[in-house]
């Protein structure tokens, strides 16, 4: 019978250690998913001020030469 209660003891620690392991990597996944979602914010906002900036440019008047050519 010691045989078997060192296996179960053996796979407890096998179980526990994976549970550690796996709510390691869920907090890493949760801090690396915020991590996308402010860098998505920031690429949106900046897309957005490169349009409008783009926008801005092709309003701008057509250059000419100066009346004195």
């Amino acid at each position: 019978m010691n045989n078997a209660e060192d296996r179960i003891t053996r796979l407890e620690e096998t179980v526990a250690h994976q549970a550690k392991t796996i709510e390691e990597l869920s907090d890493q996944l949760a801090e690396q998913w915020k991590v996308v979602e402010q860098t998505r914010a920031k690429l949106d906002r900046l897309t957005e001020r490169f349009l409008s900036l783009e926008e801005q440019s092709l309003d701008a008047p057509p250059i000419t030469r100066p009346p004195h050519y």
